[in-house]
């Protein structure tokens, strides 16, 4: 048995009802064998074993009041997970999914992304299972309020700085700024995501979407192809997807679909820029359904979620370019084997670990280009890494300014990612190019320093 399948075994046994983050460690580790062989320092400094375990996992209460005088209990959670090449970094989601597997897999696969920016930032991640969702402004802010009370004395500017995830916008990063400020009693840029007024960056809404198509440009260009003229499929309504769309619009690409939980829209007219800022109304502003898309424009057909079906209907059209945006295991082998079916040229994640291991496999074995998200969505992290940055300089670049060095990563992850991959004999592998490249900077801090 290799060392790695030893790590992974390892794993399961110790956590073996964490599914998700088994599928995240064996994504990587699976990519690590020709590396341990080329470098056997590595096994005997117990580097894989040391960094399959969290540095630390925090778990507490959250109790709160609702408007009707009415006590609720949440748990929250914050996973320092590998802090070897800068202070942690990653999200905070709300969502009643939220358990320690889930966020042990995204804290996981963070320490890998953050790697791949260039920027110093380790890996972490956290949350809580409450939702938001349905929440009075006041029922968010003593919720998030409790959770800092808790959070703000495992978090600092040099040591945990979390951003958003899914239920976390600006609305619950500010009130969790507010109570981490009157705390600590100190301004500083401990959160990423504020608003501009105090503190936040341009572009950071923006960033994940347009960095996604940033790289997938960089994968087209590579094999001479491009955006312009290429029907898209999105998945997705919210703000990722929303973005790529526009960014794809940017580009000369045409996009074709958008979805949420109920269902999709598919309208073969494209969804233009007056159609996008449309969405984007509904979604941001009046938290209508996609379905509402389909009742606007005739050109649009609407298809609900049928449970019952062992694939999603989005997945069959045809498309030239697939950006998977809503989120883990939303593509699985038979949507794989469709969009092969109908020639897609490439297929970029979005979201977190969207595509299924059988659905890695199929886009693989076809020869079709396909990004993982620690590579394609590192957009967002990015830009978060640009404002802790600004922060700490008292300075606010312009728009112009931090899309430039945001393109400007992505092109870098791109290039690591493929000349990586090409060195090691696996050309166009963005899985492995991404796991490893990603790894090998984070195994060589962990090196420098020792076993810590």
């Amino acid at each position: 048995m290799s060392i790695v399948e030893k790590v992974f075994q390892s794993v399961k046994r110790r956590d073996p009802d964490q599914p998700e983050f088994h599928q995240a460690v064996w994504e990587v580790l699976e990519s690590l064998e020709p590396v341990l062989e080329a470098h056997p320092e590595y096994i005997d400094a117990g580097i894989v074993s040391r960094i399959v375990e969290p540095e630390r996992m925090i778990q507490f209460r959250v109790p709160w009041v609702d408007d009707e005088g009415n006590t609720h209990v949440n748990r929250g959670f914050r996973i320092q997970f590998n802090g070897a090449i800068g202070p942690y970094k990653g999200g905070l989601r709300f969502h009643p999914s939220v358990n320690a597997s889930i966020l042990k897999f995204l804290a996981f696969e963070q320490i890998f992304k953050n790697s791949l920016t260039g920027l110093p930032m380790g890996g972490g991640k956290g949350g809580s299972d409450f939702d938001p969702k349905g929440k009075s402004d006041q029922e968010v802010m003593r919720f998030c309020q409790s959770f800092m009370m808790e959070l703000w004395r495992h978090i600092g500017a040099n040591c945990d700085v979390p951003a958003g995830d899914i239920g976390v916008g600006g609305r619950e990063i500010g009130y969790m700024f507010g109570m981490y400020k009157k705390l600590q009693n100190e301004f500083e840029g401990v959160l990423t995501g504020k608003g501009m007024s105090y503190g936040g960056s341009l572009i950071r809404p923006e960033a994940t979407g347009y960095g996604l198509v940033y790289f997938a440009r960089e994968m087209l260009s590579a094999k001479g192809k491009s955006f312009e003229g290429a029907n898209v499929s999105i998945s997705g309504s919210g703000n990722v997807a929303q973005f790529a769309a526009e960014k794809v619009l940017d580009l000369g690409g045409k996009v074709v679909t958008l979805s949420d939980s109920g269902g999709f829209v598919y309208d073969p007219d494209g969804i233009d820029r007056a159609k996008l800022e449309w969405v984007m109304d509904l979604k941001n502003n009046r938290r209508g359904r996609i379905s509402e898309y389909a009742d606007q424009f005739p050109s649009a057909q609407y298809t609900a979620v049928d449970r019952n079906l062992d694939h999603n209907p989005l997945w069959s059209v045809n498309v030239d370019v697939a950006l998977p945006c809503a989120t883990q295991n939303e593509l699985n082998g038979a949507d794989a084997a469709n969009l092969v079916s109908n020639s897609v040229t490439a297929v970029a994640e979005g979201a977190n670990m969207p595509c299924t291991p059988e659905a890695v496999e199929v886009f693989l074995k076809e020869k079709v280009l396909f990004a993982p998200g620690k590579a394609s969505n590192a957009g967002g992290v990015a830009t978060s890494g640009l404002e802790m940055s600004q922060n700490s300089l008292r300075l606010n670049w312009t728009r112009e300014e931090v899309d430039q060095r945001l393109n400007d990563i992505m092109v870098n992850i791109h290039k690591n990612a493929y000349e990586t991959a090409k060195k090691y004999g696996r050309e166009g592998d963005y899985v492995f190019g991404a796991n490893v490249a990603g790894f090998l900077k984070i195994a060589e801090s962990m090196l420098a320093q020792g076993v810590v």
